[in-house]
């Protein structure tokens, strides 16, 4: 079935919690009721979104990022973001199942940078105007557990070197976001194993498909 409406779905959590598996397990969720969808990710998604991208997680040990800089990039790749990929899929029908989005930019530069929250929301109203996920699914791990998971895989980009105490702050952040909006959020614990995981997001997607027929 193709709901008339696209639905807009983001992945949230720490380094390591394991979104893109999961994000498999939506993909064939969604595929096998022959919904239609794209997979995206936050900063990136497009030609100049991936180039901004680059510039945020390359390490540069001769300069450091300015906190506010690096929020104004993360909002200038969300914008072409948004204009080129994400509001047309929507509006074609599309669902959309993004890896990270604006939340993140809550926890990780408000949170993690300690910027202030207010900017973060003018920006967001800004480039978003009305736009927010459908559902957000936070995937919630200790952040030394995702750490180690992170070192293991490749090498540590420019956040993934950031200390424990910065992760701990963007998991907390998480949490406050899913307790404040508990209509648009789910938190899923991501210790456990893989099926254990799979199940609950599964469950989670079948409740978000029945009110949508229920609306249609």
């Amino acid at each position: 079935m193709q709901n008339k409406n696209g639905l807009f779905i983001t992945i949230e959590g720490v380094e390591g919690v394991g979104k893109s598996t999961n994000i498999e397990t939506i993909k064939q969720f969604l595929a096998g009721r022959g919904i239609e969808f794209i997979v995206t990710r936050e900063p990136g998604g497009t030609l100049w979104s991936e180039q901004i991208r680059n510039l945020l997680l390359q390490v540069n040990d001769d300069e450091d990022l300015m906190g506010l800089s690096e929020l104004l990039l993360i909002f200038a790749a969300r914008a072409q973001h948004l204009d080129r990929l994400i509001r047309p899929a929507l509006a074609a029908g599309k669902w959309v199942i993004c890896d990270r989005f604006t939340d993140a930019t809550y926890a990780y530069q408000g949170a993690g940078r300690g910027l202030d929250r207010s900017k973060i929301a003018e920006l967001e109203t800004l480039v978003q105007e009305e736009l927010r996920p459908d559902l957000t699914i936070i995937l919630d791990l200790d952040p030394q557990i995702g750490l180690q998971r992170a070192q293991n895989r490749a090498a540590l980009d420019r956040f993934e070197r950031e200390k424990l105490e910065f992760f701990e702050k963007v998991r907390q952040a998480y949490l406050d976001i899913a307790s404040a909006e508990q209509e648009r959020c789910i938190v899923v614990d991501a210790s456990q194993d893989l099926e254990a995981v799979s199940s609950e997001l599964l469950i989670r997607l079948e409740e978000k498909l029945s009110l949508l027929q229920k609306d249609d």
